[in-house]
């Protein structure tokens, strides 16, 4: 079948590579399988035979013929953006697996993340993607959404995967990323804090005194308390840094 370059389709064709992905998560029989882009049923046809249910979502009706057939299998054959998972999802535990078009990778976190904070995500992503999520203050991988999904996820590079796994064969290197659900999430209030952080990383050239300036005389004393330069940036902060920031400004009585 020929890709559909408007929907970013690469197909994962490697078995040995299908086969590892499988292998980085087991499941319950009470849990649920999210799969996001499921194409012709390549990594599907692993998931169907874990024994839990399996949601897919697949945008491209001609995979229907393939996806159909299988087992154990609800496909919902629309747009995954445009979804509402509310009425799909479980109260058991959520494993999210998907072959993301690169375009699209952090809207579709995102919009996961509306709804559920998934046991598990296992992600296959441009590797320069992976980069960024596993990314450390100080590295220029290193920005906002890495501090994001800090916030509810431990996350690690699982293994990259060659263009000449998939057909047609992408310019691009990917990775398989993994990101596994705290087990304590801090008690903030989220759009509150989130818009913090990107507010710290509004402009990137720019110190943090000049990003933050209304907070500045409350953040500069705790900068100077731990160490750091008061033309510190952004990108040399933290995750528990930003939350130590935050706490400073908004205080901790979380309702």
């Amino acid at each position: 079948m020929k890709a559909n370059k408007k929907l970013g389709q690469n197909f994962l064709i490697d078995e040995k590579v299908l086969e590892k992905i499988n292998a980085l998560f087991s499941v319950e029989k009470e849990d649920m399988i999210l799969e996001i882009g499921s194409g012709m049923g390549a990594l599907t046809k692993y998931l169907v035979k874990k024994g839990c249910p399996v949601v897919a979502y697949e945008i491209d009706r001609r995979m229907q013929p393939y996806l159909d057939k299988l087992p154990n299998l609800k496909v919902y054959y629309q747009d995954f953006l445009g979804c509402d998972l509310s009425s799909v999802l479980n109260s058991h535990a959520l494993y999210v697996v998907a072959n993301i078009p690169y375009y699209i990778t952090t809207p579709i976190i995102e919009h996961v993340l509306k709804y559920i904070i998934p046991d598990k995500m296992i992600l296959l992503v441009q590797r320069e993607v992976a980069e960024r999520f596993c990314a450390t203050p100080n590295s220029r991988n290193y920005g906002y959404f890495t501090v994001y999904l800090r916030h509810y996820f431990n996350i690690m590079k699982a293994f990259d995967v060659s263009p000449t796994a998939f057909l047609p064969i992408p310019k691009v290197n990917s990775a398989v990323v993994i990101l596994e659900k705290k087990k304590d999430i801090e008690n903030v209030l989220e759009k509150q804090f989130f818009e913090f952080v990107k507010q710290a990383f509004g402009q990137k050239r720019k110190i943090l005194k000049n990003n933050l300036k209304e907070y500045w005389p409350i953040i500069a004393p705790i900068l100077e308390e731990k160490g750091y330069s008061l033309n510190v940036r952004a990108e040399e902060l933290s995750y528990e840094m930003f939350l130590v920031l935050y706490f400073a400004v908004f205080g901790n009585n979380i309702s």
